[in-house]
């Protein structure tokens, strides 16, 4: 219980952290708001001369848009989490005190990140929504269960997110530097998980593997549950999806984080 406690305080600690930022969170909102109407005319002249495409009409895909911006900051798919800092701090040493702590170096890392998170869906998430919201006619449910379905979704993908850059942050310690891993998942996430343009769009092979891959669950998988394209038993289809690939990644960062642990021990000896 007391652990418990703990993790959600340091949810709550990367919450705030991330709330002191007003400056910065208001640039975001404009450039997402901004960002939003240059892909939101350009899906409308590609719809007009493609209708139907990717199974989406057009009020389908304008909707994708501004999901999309909605989550950008959410999933951190440009960056701005917790991997520069924890790159950092395996570059510098700072990483063995931290491994010495009685605490959990994934959880903490999670929890703080799940904070941020939240924060940037309600300060960074919504209001680009309202503004394409007024603009354009979007596919938006009346109901609430639908939002709670898209609310669980985005959880998943969130924790997706989370799993994929702590990878890319441990392996720091086999790298002189992580920024080309960094770079590299950077680029893998702008492309698969439908940020720039829905993943159903993708042709053949390329679309199948494309929403395969665990990038799909940060944003074109939460887009699609929104959208209602999971009905029924579907719908528990992509909650597993998005959980399947976080246990595996997260799984895959233990074993990381437990070889690690032993160089820093070996080298620390």
């Amino acid at each position: 219980m007391r652990t418990g406690r703990l993790y959600g305080k340091v949810a709550a600690g990367g919450f705030r952290r991330y709330a002191t930022y007003r400056t910065a969170t208001a640039a975001g909102v404009f450039t997402n708001t901004v960002f939003g109407f240059i892909l939101a005319y350009t899906f409308h002249a590609l719809w007009d001369e493609r209708p139907g495409l990717g199974g989406y009409d057009l009020s389908d895909a304008l909707t994708f848009v501004w999901i999309s911006q909605g989550l950008l900051a959410v999933m951190a798919t440009m960056g701005g989490g917790f991997e520069d800092e924890l790159i950092e701090r395996i570059r510098t040493g700072d990483i063995a005190v931290d491994l010495y702590r009685p605490v959990d170096l994934q959880l903490w890392w999670l929890a703080a990140d799940l904070g941020r998170a939240a924060f940037h869906l309600v300060g960074r998430g919504v209001l680009p929504m309202v503004a394409g919201a007024v603009v354009f006619d979007l596919t938006l449910p009346a109901h609430p269960l639908p939002w709670l379905a898209f609310l669980c979704s985005v959880l998943l993908g969130a924790v997706v997110s989370f799993a994929l850059r702590y990878l890319v942050a441990l392996a720091a310690f086999w790298l002189l530097d992580g920024a080309g891993v960094a770079q590299i998942a950077f680029l893998s996430a702008i492309f698969f998980s439908g940020m720039l343009l829905p993943l159903n769009v993708f042709p053949g092979t390329l679309g199948e593997v494309a929403r395969a891959l665990p990038w799909s669950a940060l944003i074109q998988v939460p887009a699609d549950v929104l959208l209602g394209t999971y009905p029924g038993p579907r719908l528990l289809g992509a909650f597993a999806f998005q959980a399947g690939w976080a246990l595996a990644l997260l799984l895959l960062g233990r074993l990381l984080q437990a070889a690690a642990t032993r160089r820093v021990v070996v080298q620390g000896g």
